[in-house]
This record gives structure tokens, C-alpha cells and sequence, in this order.
């Protein structure tokens, strides 16, 4: 079974920018879906590539980056014909809660001189 790998891209990407590149790669029109969002002025958009080795993975990643992708996600055995919209979304969504973001620094400040060198009366 294949892999799926799934971009989202930069509203100010060029999609069928993305496409052209990927064909030009060797990706055949039916090896990859791109889903758009009209709903906003620049809409954003992800994109769906099958993928069948890591040749593969790493040429479409090439192309993902060289065309402004936020974030790259692969999905193992999945197939082409179930990465629709909202399968895709649902797995990235699932892949987000599960993931530990960075937290911000957290600076601790320590007296080593006692309450008299923080209160001054």
C-alpha cells in the first residue's frame, strides 16, 4: 500500500505552480489532489501526493519546500482514493492534539540575599 504525503501551504503560494512541478517530477495527474479554499481573500491550500518509496517522499518534500509549504505531514498506508478533504484533515488534526508543542522560556528569579534585598521599606 502507498503513503500520502500532505502539505499546507502559504496563502501567498501559487497552487498551480505546485502542480506544474510535480508533474514535471515524474507525479502523474492522478498521483496527487489539491485542495482549495475559497472562502477567504488569500486562501491557503493543502495539497495530497502519493508516494510509493523514499525517493519519492523526499523529491515531493523538495517540491513542497521550494514552493512555500508551512508543514509537511506523511501518512502510512493510505492509498490515493482515501485522501479526501476531510479524511486528511481529520488525520492532521488528530496528529496535532497528539503532538508536545515548545513551551516559552520560563525565567525563575532566585533571592540568595533574603527578603531584604527584594523589600525595601
Amino acid at each position: 500500500m502507498s503513503n500520502i504525503l500532505a502539505g499546507l501551504f502559504e496563502h501567498h503560494s501559487d497552487y498551480k505552480q505546485l502542480e506544474t512541478d510535480l508533474e514535471n517530477s515524474g507525479f502523474g495527474n492522478s498521483d496527487y489532489i489539491v485542495y482549495l479554499n475559497d472562502t477567504h481573500h488569500h486562501p491557503q491550500y493543502m495539497t495530497s501526493v502519493c508516494v510509493k518509496d523514499k525517493d519519492q517522499i523526499d523529491n515531493a518534500k523538495s517540491i513542497f519546500s521550494q514552493n512555500s509549504a508551512v508543514k509537511t505531514y506523511l501518512f502510512e498506508n493510505i492509498n490515493i482514493e482515501q485522501a479526501d478533504y476531510n479524511n486528511i484533515k481529520r488525520l492532521i488534526d488528530a496528529r496535532n492534539r497528539a503532538e508536545i508543542h515548545n513551551s516559552p522560556d520560563v525565567k525563575i528569579k532566585a533571592s540568595s540575599h533574603g527578603i531584604d534585598s527584594e523589600v525595601k521599606f
